[in-house]
């Protein structure tokens, strides 16, 4: 089988629909696949049940569509999956679910891209010949876990936070969660809360705030230079949590606004979990060493023996494992090569959309910038594809 069409999208989630979206209201034909058997599969499938959005409603918008006036400040997991349920009907998007892609090639003699998909339900392998490319796959596409000796013997449940649903299976067992972001400590927390006698690694320097700080923090570097409200953001911190190095916790150097322009990583947003810490109730350690069947030995020689260990430890990006040619783009990670903003458009039609670590916001961003950029090529010539 074989379809043309101006643009092909690859992904369903958050940045394949919001570059459907903007493509739509531009009237730019498109097509978007999507290798599970629904859109936003991480948020439906993947997430654990009392995840809320760690930013502002007003941060993390898709284009062209607010949430509801009575919608709350922070959106609960299922809210906002509501919310890109009407977002797909709002704008008429119809992802081809069960489609994965296995290949994008760009023909340099008919300059369109040569995309091969496979129905996972009938194992039928379709051709798309595309103008324009756009890999909003996300960095989320794989699970990511580290390699510890003697992981593959440890004798309790070691799953990655993708699993996680709830603490409530957990109470009165010895649970370690590994992995400091905002995932990690929610699920620390949550554990606690449950019952559950929680450890957590914090394998590098992270800042901590309230939601409030961050806020506030992302209101007022739109007119003040980051350096100044980091800085104010800093202080706020201190103020409120105090010093946490001795209980284990270091900030980075960078501060959090910044750090997360230049790397990606975000600051964790407490929803309670400091407070356990500072009482005792979480431990923290440092890096694992090995493990040793159910019993954990860390790089500081302690040793702790666990039921269950929950890995927090983020997800990778797979595009390069299916696109060729995309060498002006990503890098050997299956990131953008150039740092945001600049970081969405590679050559010949390439684009990428929500690979630059900048949440929903980055996401409505790049599907605007992807949407005009094919609009000034699109309006300019006819194209041919034969």
């Amino acid at each position: 089988m074989e379809e043309q069409t101006i643009v092909l999208i690859i992904g369903a989630g958050p940045a394949g629909l919001a570059t459907a979206a903007c493509l739509a209201q531009l009237s730019i034909p498109y097509v978007i696949i999507e290798r599970e058997n629904c859109s936003a599969s991480l948020w439906r499938n993947r997430a654990y049940d009392r995840l809320k959005l760690h930013l502002a409603k007003e941060f993390c918008e898709l284009p062209h569509m607010s949430y509801p006036a009575d919608a709350p400040t922070y959106i609960p997991k299922d809210q906002f999956v509501k919310y890109l349920d009407s977002y797909i009907e709002r704008f008429d998007i119809q992802p081809k679910y069960n489609t994965a892609i296995e290949s994008c090639t760009h023909d340099e003699g008919k300059d369109c891209w040569i995309s091969l998909a496979c129905d996972v339900t009938t194992s039928v392998v379709v051709r798309y010949k595309s103008k324009f490319l756009v890999v909003a796959s996300g960095e989320n596409s794989a699970t990511n876990i580290p390699v510890i000796p003697g992981l593959h013997d440890f004798t309790g449940e070691a799953i990655h936070s993708s699993l996680y649903k709830s603490g409530a299976a957990y109470s009165g067992k010895n649970a370690l969660v590994v992995g400091c972001g905002n995932s990690g400590m929610e699920i620390a927390y949550d554990l606690a809360s449950h019952g559950a006698n929680t450890s957590i690694v914090v394998r590098s320097p992270v800042h901590v705030m309230t939601k409030e700080i961050i806020r506030l923090g992302m209101t007022l570097v739109q007119h003040t230079p980051v350096n100044i409200v980091d800085d104010f953001l800093v202080r706020m911190s201190n103020f409120v949590f105090g010093d946490l190095s001795r209980h284990g916790i270091v900030k980075p150097k960078a501060g959090p606004l910044l750090l997360k322009e230049k790397t990606g990583r975000s600051a964790v947003i407490d929803v309670g979990t400091v407070g356990l810490i500072k009482k005792g109730i979480i431990k923290v350690h440092g890096n694992i060493s090995k493990i040793n069947g159910n019993v954990v030995e860390f790089e500081d020689k302690k040793e702790s023996s666990f039921d269950v260990i929950v890995f927090a430890t983020g997800y990778k990006s797979m595009a390069n494992t299916w696109l060729k040619n995309g060498e002006s783009m990503l890098n050997n990670d299956g990131l953008p090569k150039k740092e945001f903003p600049n970081h969405w458009k590679g050559a010949n039609g390439l684009y990428c959309a929500g690979l630059a670590r900048r949440g929903l916001a980055g996401i409505a961003i790049d599907a605007k910038n992807i949407a005009n950029d094919i609009l000034s090529t699109y309006n300019t010539h006819r194209f041919e594809m034969n």
